[in-house]
């Protein structure tokens, strides 16, 4: 009979091998857990993550769809340039609208009038470029100056359009240097058309009410003299003034009522500023309070002697409730009104009061010439 003991080497050693073979499927199956565990530690769980994603190419490089803010803003900033002003009091910043490729230059009077006596101008181009500008002239009543750019040439030039056909909900783009942050471009719509708006704010006089376009494309101080361009990439209006609620309020910045001189006006007072280097405004010849209580209309306070309301009649106490059928609802409208006018132009008032029940009264507007001599 064999011995048992005989047979134990191989029993353990069988055995030994078994525990081996766990051992090292544990170890197998510990290190599979493990980079599992890590995947589920890194990412947080097994669904889909944004993380875990390839990073996408490059943007493809292809045109811009015609009438996008990116073609129209892409095209038309390099047109559009900051301003840098230092006069004897005051310093600040603005915008400028590129007219020639010899460095002329579209800005508001307001801009640069600090520098107008006895200060200095800087034009600060897209391309960084910087070199100091000269004034061709100014016209304050519309909040207009023409610049010239000193050593330049090749300027890409911005394209005017037209404003006289301008639409309330109509798409635009304000491209300047809010904040000194040239390049800046802001999208909206226009919000309104023929809006009489004092330049100077309301504590100013009648001498700085503009004829404007109201927009909701943010505006702020150093926007001033940029362009305000519709989805074609054409100029329709300078940008010049915003509202803003009272300082005690405050409140500043851009509250979505900007307002902007129309191209039309714009265009032909900078054509006269470089011809000349000044600018003439059309005139009724009376004198009206800014607000009519009611807002009826312009009560007429005086008439001049040999002006165009002498010559056709018009009296004091009356009151002027339509231009060419444009509603007039105040002395600041009708100040407005009267010059978005060419000087000589022929316009029908609608008069009411006085001696007389409403009447159509034609006439032909005056010539009065603008700006510093």
């Amino acid at each position: 009979m064999p011995q048992p003991s005989a047979f134990r080497p191989r029993r353990w050693g069988l055995l030994f091998g078994v525990v081996a073979v766990a051992l090292a499927l544990g170890l197998v199956a510990g290190g599979i857990g493990g980079v599992i565990g890590y995947q589920l530690a890194r990412t947080g769980s097994d669904v889909d993550n944004a993380l875990n994603r390839p990073v996408p190419g490059p943007r493809p490089n292809v045109n811009l769809p015609e009438g996008s803010a990116e073609q129209v803003a892409q095209r038309v900033t390099p047109t559009v340039l900051q301003l840098r002003v230092r006069g004897p009091q005051l310093a600040g910043e603005g915008s400028g609208i590129v007219l020639s490729a010899d460095g002329l230059i579209l800005t508001n009077n307001h801009v640069i009038e600090p520098a107008a006596d006895d200060g200095s101008v800087d034009a600060v181009f897209h391309d960084g470029q910087t070199t100091p500008v000269e004034i061709v002239g100014r016209a304050p009543s519309f909040d207009l100056a023409v610049v010239r750019a000193q050593g330049v040439s090749d300027l890409p030039i911005a394209e005017l359009g037209r404003s006289d056909d301008v639409m309330v909900g109509q798409e635009v783009l304000a491209i300047g240097a809010p904040l000194g942050l040239s390049g800046t471009v802001t999208a909206g719509i226009i919000s309104a058309v023929d809006r009489p708006v004092r330049a100077g704010g309301e504590g100013s006089d009648q001498n700085t009410v503009l004829d404007a376009v109201q927009t909701d494309a943010a505006i702020n101080p150093g926007n001033s003299g940029g362009p305000l361009v519709d989805m074609a990439g054409r100029v329709i209006g300078v940008n010049s003034a915003i509202a803003s609620i009272g300082p005690d309020d405050g409140q500043s910045g851009s509250i979505g009522l900007g307002f902007a001189i129309p191209i039309d006006q714009a265009r032909r007072i900078a054509d006269e500023l470089i011809q000349t280097g000044r600018a003439t405004q059309a005139v009724l010849g009376v004198t009206v309070p800014a607000r009519q209580p009611d807002g009826s209309g312009a009560l007429i306070q005086e008439v001049m002697p040999d002006s165009a309301a002498a010559r056709a009649g018009l009296q004091p106490g009356e009151v002027i409730t339509k231009v060419d059928g444009r509603v007039i609802e105040n002395g600041d409208a009708l100040v407005a009104a009267i010059r978005s006018y060419p000087p000589g132009s022929q316009v029908t008032l609608t008069v009411s009061g006085g001696a007389n029940a409403t009447r159509q009264v034609g006439l032909t507007l005056g010539s009065q010439q603008v700006g510093p001599s």
